[in-house]
């Protein structure tokens, strides 16, 4: 024989489910839009959040990218070709970026150089757009951007950043995408949040994540 009480909770649980269902939808519509806010649910207490971390990279194939998480913020690590090098030092680029050689505080000493990254070979930047805080999307082919060799596209406001993370001029971001304090102890290993030896820098100095 049928509960009572079964019959009277059901549809309030499946509005439940329904509901759950439908939340869910709208966040995976939204995508990384809401970076900032989830970041900010966080612990941010825990010791461990701001131990560096090993990204080893040595199956990492030139053209593609990973995405890793360093103290709460998605880092993008890409493997930038020999033709996505020579176009980040393409005059032809560097003339369309709001700031590309990299003068404003965006990324370590170590990294205020065309390719802004220790070596020329990956890009490591945080990939949060310095609009309004949505993460990003990797282009690593040439996509309405004039022929460069790809880069990032923002999907809330349509602000666009080269392979080193360079924003383009016209776009509601008003600075580079950040490059996170990090070293390489060997060539195919990249430790986020530690300095290489004998370099010092803060990353809660730079302009605006």
């Amino acid at each position: 024989m049928e509960n009572a009480s079964d019959t009277h909770a059901a549809p309030g649980g499946r509005r439940n489910f329904l509901g759950l269902v439908t939340a869910a939808t709208a966040v995976a519509g939204a995508g990384a839009c809401l970076w900032p806010f989830l970041q900010s649910l966080a612990p941010r207490d825990s010791a461990a959040a701001h131990l560096p971390v090993d990204v080893d990279i040595s199956a990492l194939p030139p053209g593609q990218q990973i995405v890793v998480t360093w103290q709460g913020r998605p880092v993008f690590i890409t493997h930038r070709t020999p033709e996505a090098l020579a176009s980040l030092q393409d005059t032809a680029l560097t003339a369309r970026l709001r700031d590309g050689q990299s003068r404003d505080l965006q990324q370590p000493p170590y990294a205020a150089n065309w390719h802004r990254s220790i070596d020329p070979r990956y890009g490591v930047v945080v990939g949060i757009c310095t609009h309004l805080g949505c993460v990003p999307a990797y282009r690593p082919m040439p996509e309405g951007n004039g022929g460069t060799a790809g880069g990032y596209a923002c999907p809330c406001h349509g602000s666009r950043f080269d392979l080193a993370g360079r924003v383009f001029r016209g776009a509601p971001a008003p600075y580079n995408l950040p490059v996170p304090p990090y070293s390489m102890p060997s060539p195919t290993l990249i430790r986020l949040g530690e300095n290489p030896t004998g370099q010092e820098f803060d990353f809660s100095t730079i302009l605006q994540l």
